[in-house]
């Protein structure tokens, strides 16, 4: 049933798909869809405006329209859905190479000494694990646990020259893009991360640029929601791949 009521509005022009509004709605309806933040579905939208604070452009306002009204046991389904959608792992490998897990066995010393350094071309790579993006990787994969994780952004690989031998040595490398991904189902992945995985740290690897930051607010959120502690160092690069910050959480 549609009513006047008070609902989102969000100003495309404005928005530059940072996502820092997505952790902010605690129902869910707002991601990242195409680059831009997005109403879901207008019965999930409470029209409290929660997520007013968080958007540093100013593309959302509240505003009287109609609509359907606001749905609370919708929000529980669309939120438990997301969820299981976020944990779910394939009960057998897919086909596809992107998404069958791998674990490389770290080479030994006496291995390191007889191939060329990083440096040079063609020498090994630090990489210990496959796949690499958030989206693929399920928490139940076993090279989580236990481990130091490089939560990097998509960008900062080939920005920064030296990335494999400064930020990825012994990590678990885990790469998307906070504009162009969904927000929340991040949120909810790194929270079942830290939950079940018993990290050693995370590391938070991003761009100076204004989207990347909704990375933080993304691991921040997943932590507030987690029953665990874990140490985290956040680092920003500049778009020449240089640290402009360093920070411990």
């Amino acid at each position: 049933m549609k009513n006047v009521r008070k609902i989102i509005k969000i100003d495309e022009e404005l928005c530059d798909g940072c996502g820092l509004c997505v952790p902010d709605c605690a129902e869910g309806s707002l991601q990242i869809i195409d680059g831009k933040a997005r109403l879901v579905a207008d019965n999930l939208c409470d029209g409290l405006g929660a997520c007013l604070g968080s958007c540093p452009t100013g593309a959302l306002q509240i505003i009287e329209r109609e609509a359907d009204e606001f749905d609370e046991d919708a929000v529980e389904e669309f939120l438990a859905n997301q969820k299981k959608q976020a944990n779910s792992v394939p009960e057998k490998p897919s086909g596809c190479p992107s998404a069958q897990l791998k674990t490389f066995a770290p080479t030994s010393p006496c291995q390191t000494a007889n191939k060329p350094s990083l440096h040079a071309a063609g020498g090994p790579s630090a990489l210990r694990h496959w796949p690499v993006q958030i989206r693929l990787i399920p928490p139940t994969a076993p090279f989580l646990q236990g481990a130091d994780v490089l939560v990097a952004a998509d960008c900062s690989a080939v920005t920064a020259a030296n990335f494999q031998e400064e930020f990825l040595q012994d990590k678990v490398v885990m790469m998307g893009c906070p504009k162009f991904d969904d927000a929340q189902s991040y949120v909810e992945k790194f929270t079942a991360i830290i939950d079940q995985c018993n990290l050693k740290s995370i590391t938070i690897l991003i761009m100076e640029v204004p989207c990347c930051a909704s990375m933080n607010v993304i691991i921040k959120e997943a932590l507030k929601q987690s029953a665990q502690s874990v140490a985290v160092e956040q680092i920003t690069l500049s778009v020449r791949g240089e640290i402009v910050s360093r920070n411990q959480w």
